[in-house]
């Protein structure tokens, strides 16, 4: 088997993926910023915000039989350029003093949709690309990429935006840009293959079912109906679920509230306490590409859920900035395995026919 830092589509994946991450933190950090200097009020900066995740709510569930029907690389291909397009328009628009809310709202929601159908075209293609041994590895170093963006993206997208309003939109755009140009080395075929269901993991249910290939001629509702009625079926892929629902309830909630309780500390504590909650997802996800394969997907879900319990109370205690960051950090560091864990076992367990489906389904429902 082919190491995994010698497979050549991976790594060109991988490595378009780092820039465009990187690239979508600055953008992210800078788009906020730009509405309340061109003159909109803070609601008009969380409207903005709320066109951007709206996607991920709407458009995850039919996205889903999309990505099954259709070649995954041109989805990908896609995605990059139309956020590239969308993003570039707000310099220009900015250049030209056209430049309104309503713009960079429509702008966010086309960058948020492309997102929703790359990040499910990406998770289906992935055990296309890397044999089913070498998943959990390479989900990790997916989970790194993305903790790694979130922690330096954020400082230089603030720095970029000093610089000029326009440099930060402008460097996002390149970096759509050069991650389709590192799509075009990826060799292998990307389209859905008809599979029959793999076995599950040891600590999989028994009775999972395997599931066939939806035809092309059912309507769309219909198609996403599959994977929602697949997941259903699976005890534990079902219970994961819901567990991941509910502590993405707590931890969306988590950030706001730390910063509610280290306001009165000021602007460098605050940052500093942030930087060391990032921090530990980032050693958590570098961590987890060895954790894996000493733990079972059941110990993973069950053991995870207790860490999040009985560190959750100590916020409550916390007497500082820097106390409230190292217990964000240890609720964080164990977050990439979690998800490490349940994506790579779902990439196994699924058909990859219907994993666009399922994954749309699950994420919809997270």
């Amino acid at each position: 088997m082919i190491p995994l830092r010698r497979n050549r589509d991976f790594a060109a994946l991988w490595g378009g993926q780092v820039v465009s991450a990187l690239g979508a933190q600055i953008g992210g950090t800078a788009m906020p910023l730009l509405v309340l200097a061109t003159g909109g009020s803070p609601a008009d900066a969380g409207l903005v915000a709320a066109a951007g995740t709206l996607p991920f709510l709407v458009a995850n569930l039919p996205a889903g039989p999309l990505v099954d029907c259709a070649d995954r690389r041109t989805i990908l291909l896609a995605s990059e350029l139309a956020a590239a397009a969308a993003v570039a328009s707000v310099p220009i628009a900015l250049w030209w003093g056209t430049l309104t809310v309503a713009h960079l709202a429509v702008a966010a929601f086309v960058q948020g949709l492309c997102s929703v159908f790359f990040g499910l075209a990406e998770r289906a293609a992935l055990p296309l690309i890397v044999p089913a041994a070498q998943l959990p590895a390479a989900m990790a170093q997916n989970e790194a990429r993305a903790r790694g963006a979130a922690l330096i993206g954020p400082p230089l997208g603030g720095l970029l935006f000093a610089a000029g309003r326009a440099v930060p939109f402008l460097v996002d755009a390149i970096s759509y840009l050069v991650s389709a140009v590192a799509l075009l080395f990826v060799r292998r075929d990307l389209r859905a293959r008809a599979t029959t269901a793999a076995q599950p993991p040891p600590s999989a249910p028994a009775d999972h079912l395997p599931a066939r290939a939806t035809p092309a001629t059912e309507p769309l509702w219909r198609e996403a109906l599959e994977g929602l009625r697949w997941t259903w079926r699976q005890p534990l892929i079902r219970a994961a679920i819901g567990l991941l629902a509910v502590s993405n309830l707590v931890f969306q909630a988590l950030v706001l509230i730390l910063i509610v309780l280290a306001h009165d500390r000021g602007a460098t504590e605050v940052g500093l306490m942030l930087g060391v909650y990032s921090a530990g997802g980032l050693a958590g996800a570098l961590a987890a590409t060895r954790l894996h394969r000493h733990l079972s997907a059941r110990q993973v879900i069950v053991g995870v859920n207790w860490v999040w319990a009985a560190l959750l109370p100590l916020f409550a205690v916390a007497a500082n900035p820097l106390q409230l960051g190292l217990i964000g950090a240890a609720c964080a560091f164990v977050g990439p395995l979690w998800n490490v864990v349940l994506m790579a076992y779902a990439a196994v367990l699924v058909p990859n026919q219907l994993l666009g489906r399922v994954l749309s389904a699950a994420m919809t429902v997270t």
